[in-house]
């Protein structure tokens, strides 16, 4: 089914631009909380998932953030010269760059859980719990085309 077309098309009607609003407000809110410790949003989302586990190189990351690979390095380089992780190359495959937190960024990745959902929650309030859970089906279903 089309939802759009040339006739009912208008830009701030549009799915795009309301997610595109939803994520610059939410990412400005979180970058202002995390200010005083000195990362960004998306550097957050580097910390947590190295610190989950859930990524361990930069190609790894950038799949699952869903940031290109040349924003990825430039956003490695900052936290690698904040001393927040560390590289090191494969000793199987030289090509492959393993990341690793340093025992700083473990720490400020531990904060992170108390200090971003605050931030989520607020923007949250009027969610019923039905509603949030159906929001974030709806997300998802969104994302899975």
């Amino acid at each position: 089914m089309n939802h759009y077309s040339k006739q009912n098309f208008m830009l701030t009607q549009s799915v795009g631009f309301t997610l595109a609003k939803a994520r610059n407000l939410v990412t400005a809110e979180i970058d202002s909380a995390l200010k005083d410790h000195g990362i960004t949003s998306q550097q957050m989302g580097i910390l947590l998932s190295l610190n989950s586990g859930v990524a361990s190189t930069p190609f790894e990351l950038s799949t699952l953030l869903g940031i290109d690979t040349g924003l990825m390095t430039r956003m490695l380089d900052k936290l690698e010269t904040k001393e927040l992780l560390k590289r090191s190359r494969s000793d199987e495959d030289r090509r492959i760059v393993n990341l690793s937190l340093t025992i700083q960024g473990h720490h400020l990745a531990q904060q992170i859980p108390e200090i971003v959902p605050p931030v989520l929650n607020a923007r949250l309030r009027h969610f019923s719990p039905e509603e949030f859970k159906e929001f974030r089906r709806l997300l998802e279903k969104f994302i899975d085309g």
